[in-house]
């Protein structure tokens, strides 16, 4: 484990303005830094740096972080390797032999570093299986590109894990899904004689594993359980080796197997990304669109693919802005996308991309107008029942505009009848609900305002006690955590706070608050404000315990509620 003294210590070195600036034109922006966010296309600046809190946050797409995090995202490397990179930088070395070991703070202690060394157990075992390497060779895959994307494999062996493992009946085995326990308690391995694909989270983090047969037998390829390091409508597989690419190419495709992203890459298509077992999500397409805005689905052409293409367009919507560029690319029913590219090559591929992808848009209308007769007023209609609830989760204002005007030529409707007809929302406001418009936004609760404020200043939490946070509000979850952390590491600095949030569940909801701070000008007073919110916390926890104790009468009250009720008066 690479020591959180370390960590802090490099991160108070190095200078997040300057790691950043190595890759990105800054520019001064009052107090903090201001650039086109590197992570999605976009013509404003939204994407900020900042020198006090030594961490950036992009406005547009929430992309959030410490030096750590930005060089683990803008140059696709693992967390030691980041850690690695920035101690070169700053002329310190790492006190870590083994740097292939998994070693931030993080949420579940022991599971990542168990995923890692069974990661390499499984690369050791292909490298003696000469009937997994034939196999792999027979599939056109060489040895770099195996290595690239951590391929190994899984013995035919019930307990091989064992090899492993000290403790083959540790509980950690089946958390994350390795092995699985019968009605009798008994215990095996899920994955045998399989060849293994370690699946990665976007900070490098070995997360589950996709298990692919090597004879006939079924199922062809097993997934990892939903487990607390992994799930699956969360995750794409290849998209920790690919993001560096994906940004070159400036496009991303989307295919359905593991095996078609290895073979894609080593045909030179580095820039593909499967979906794990499961359909598209929303989730999917918000991950993807932050690195690219053009996304091209790619699918077979059998009603299997035609299926999968609709519920990734049905996924997709509500989740476009007016700069997605979303392509759906059906193959011949013969192939799919390992297949084609081995059989015709890596510029074919290409073409075929170019040359028959369909935009999101002539996706939609060729798929609805093939299922009903628009020569007929009873078809038109059907047509229209069956795209208004798809086209009212579009919330680009443009596409959704230029949606809706397409879909009235196509019934001989005036946009204007569709509108009325369907009870759009006013020009210029698309997707917005009628009782939304001109509502004025919430006043921030007492929790929101501390949990900015401490992570704002960390050194004013020994000031909160948890019991004063109340109310099941998600800021106030994210708080007790906060608080938490820094009980146990009270001297944590900004950068490292920030580095340590990006490990846990509310990691997208601290991003946010900590957000929030970088408008706050040198006029803002951060110790009155705390006080104030501190002061309301503490008021309200004791009127909650009052309300409780004055429930009971004397005789039932215990010494300890006494003294307790004798110091709240």
């Amino acid at each position: 484990m690479i020591p959180q003294a370390f960590i802090q210590t490099l991160l108070s070195r190095v200078d997040i303005v300057d790691v950043v600036g190595r890759y990105v034109p800054l520019k001064k922006a009052g107090a903090n830094f201001q650039a086109c966010c590197p992570f999605h296309q976009e013509k404003s600046p939204s994407f900020t740096v900042s020198p006090t809190k030594q961490f950036y946050h992009c406005f547009g797409c929430g992309a959030h972080g410490s030096a750590i995090g930005f060089l683990m995202e803008y140059s696709g490397v693992g967390y030691v390797e980041a850690i690695r990179m920035l101690a070169d930088q700053a002329g310190l070395q790492v006190p870590q032999a083994d740097r292939e070991q998994s070693v931030r703070p993080r949420n579940e202690p022991g599971l990542a570093e168990l995923m890692q060394a069974v990661t390499r157990w499984y690369r050791q075992q292909l490298k003696q299986s000469s009937r997994a390497i034939a196999y792999l060779k027979q599939r056109g895959l060489t040895g770099e590109i195996a290595a690239r994307f951590g391929l190994g494999y899984a013995p035919d062996n019930w307990q091989g894990l064992a090899q492993v493992v000290k403790d083959y009946e540790s509980p950690a085995l089946a958390e994350v899904g390795l092995v699985i326990v019968n009605d009798n308690g008994r215990r095996y391995d899920r994955f045998r004689d399989r060849i293994m694909f370690p699946i990665h989270s976007t900070r490098g983090d070995v997360i589950g594993f996709g298990g692919r047969i090597l004879d006939r037998g079924e199922p062809k390829y097993l997934n990892s359980p939903e487990t607390v390091l992994f799930q699956k409508g969360q995750e794409l597989y290849g998209l920790f080796q690919a993001r560096q690419a994906i940004r070159s190419a400036g496009r991303v495709l989307v295919v359905e197997g593991y095996m078609d992203v290895v073979a894609l890459a080593q045909h030179g298509i580095d820039w593909a990304v499967a979906t794990l077992g499961t359909a598209t999500t929303p989730a999917h397409v918000k991950k993807l669109l932050r690195q690219t805005s053009d996304v091209v689905f790619c699918f077979d052409g059998d009603a299997a693919g035609q299926r999968a293409a609709w519920r990734a367009l049905e996924q997709s919507l509500p989740v476009l802005d007016d700069t997605s560029r979303l392509t759906f690319l059906f193959l011949p029913e013969q192939h799919d996308p390992d297949s084609y590219v081995r059989e015709f090559g890596r510029d074919a591929f290409v073409s075929l991309v170019e040359a028959q992808g369909l935009p999101l848009s002539a996706y939609l209308f060729r798929h609805l107008t093939e299922r009903h007769d628009l020569q007929t007023e009873e078809g038109r209609s059907a047509f229209l029942k069956e795209l208004q609830p798809l086209l009212v989760q579009v919330q680009a204002p443009t596409l959704a505009l230029l949606l809706r005007k397409r879909a009235a030529e196509l019934t001989g409707l005036e946009a204007g009848e569709l509108a009325g007809l369907w009870k759009l929302p006013a020009p210029g406001k698309p997707g917005l609900p009628v009782a939304a418009r001109g509502k004025r936004p919430a006043p921030a609760s007492v929790n929101h305002k501390l949990l900015r404020l401490i992570l704002f200043r960390p050194d004013l939490a020994g000031q909160l006690r948890k019991e004063w946070i109340t109310g099941p509000d998600a800021d106030g979850s994210a708080l007790v955590r906060l608080l938490e952390i820094l009980a146990a590491s009270p001297n944590l600095n900004g950068a490292v706070l920030a580095e340590a949030c990006q490990q846990l569940p509310e990691a997208q909801l601290l991003a946010a608050r900590a957000a929030e701070s970088l408008i706050w000008d040198e006029s803002f007073d951060v110790v009155a404000e705390f006080e104030l919110a501190a002061g309301q916390a503490r008021n309200a926890w004791r009127q909650s315990r009052l309300a409780v104790l004055a429930r009971k009468s004397l005789s039932e009250l215990s010494d300890e509620e006494r003294e307790e009720l004798r110091g709240l008066h």
